[in-house]
């Protein structure tokens, strides 16, 4: 009797001691998003409630951000793992913290273009970026666009602009009351903010970064040092997981905005479906995109944006491109088609 307990208490710690072993191998990861918990966040949310990051032993906590300088300066402070951030907002950390000890890197470019565009009433005249020369532009002062202008603007020989700050909330009611004569920001949130304040489509002018000389990269996931150094097997987990929603997000966005409202129920539906259609459609699945393969970057194309950052940003140091950018943990140019043809 003595024995056969015996033997079963030995099975039982076993059995225990194989289950410990099995859940200490899932790794815990913190991601921190650029902003609110709207469309673009189901590209994140979707492989989660999908079980794609649990399958790769992942334990990932999403959390909502507040733009991407906040998301860059809290993944080098190593309150978070990996986050997704501008591209920008990580040159310009690196170039002014050059003693940091923990700057965060890119890992995989997602926005392939800038979101960032200037945006008009249609009523004010303004059709060109010559139109701007002379007029009052709102932003926050944090904003990609508003940051990068001075790039746009010597693209385009922009002169004598004057810049208004607000809250993020106001942009959009300031443009809309006549308040400024233009605003910057990411065409997929201000265009459908405007239109959730009485303003239609059809009567607004978007002046898209991309298609004035403009070539910027937009947000990518960026990933701690640390996290790089003591776990690359989860960075690379992560990356494939994501890339495999990715897969699904961009092959049905209605379905991934539930994912978004399980996590913010009072969102808006159709208007967050629409905001994932269009950044899909003007930044994911853009002809450079699908020039240089989704995730990947063109190092030339790289060097200038980090010249040009440098630059319009007045950084401390000049931007080195070679520091921002770690592409040895993408998965493989197979999983990476991702993208539908046009």
């Amino acid at each position: 009797m003595n024995k056969r307990f015996l033997l079963k208490t030995t099975a039982a710690l076993a059995l225990f001691g194989t289950l410990g072993a099995a859940q200490a191998q899932v790794t815990p990861i913190k991601f921190q998003l650029d902003w609110r918990f709207e469309g673009p966040a189901a590209l994140f949310l979707t492989p989660a409630a999908k079980g794609y990051f649990k399958d790769a032993k992942l334990d990932v906590t999403i959390d909502a951000g507040n733009g991407s300088g906040g998301t860059v300066t809290r993944v080098a402070s190593g309150a978070y793992d990996i986050g997704f951030a501008d591209m920008a907002a990580l040159m310009e950390f690196h170039a002014n913290n050059a003693d940091a000890a923990n700057k965060p890197v890119a890992i995989m470019m997602v926005y392939n273009d800038t979101p960032a565009s200037v945006m008009a009433l249609k009523k004010s005249g303004i059709k060109t970026p010559a139109d701007l020369n002379g007029k009052k532009l709102g932003a926050p002062v944090f904003d990609a666009g508003r940051r990068a202008f001075p790039i746009f603007a010597k693209a385009n020989s922009v002169t004598g602009v004057q810049w208004t700050a607000m809250d993020p909330p106001l942009r959009e009611t300031m443009l809309a009351r006549g308040d400024v004569d233009a605003i910057t920001g990411f065409t997929f949130t201000s265009l459908l903010n405007l239109e959730a304040r009485g303003v239609k489509a059809e009567d607004v002018v978007v002046l898209q970064y991309p298609d004035y000389g403009v070539k910027l990269y937009g947000n990518a996931i960026i990933a701690s040092p640390k996290m790089i150094k003591e776990n690359p097997a989860a960075v690379k987990a992560f990356l494939a997981a994501f890339t495999k929603g990715m897969k699904d997000v961009i092959g049905n966005p209605a379905a991934s905005i539930q994912d978004v409202k399980a996590r913010d129920g009072i969102i808006n539906v159709e208007l967050e479906t629409r905001r994932l259609k269009l950044a899909i459609d003007t930044v994911i699945n853009s002809p450079n995109a699908r020039a240089e393969g989704f995730g990947q970057i063109n190092p030339g194309r790289l060097s200038l944006m980090a010249s040009q950052v440098s630059d319009a940003f007045n950084t401390k140091s000049r931007v080195n491109p070679d520091a921002v950018w770690n592409g040895s943990f993408l998965p493989t140019k197979a999983e990476l088609n991702v993208l539908p043809k046009k």
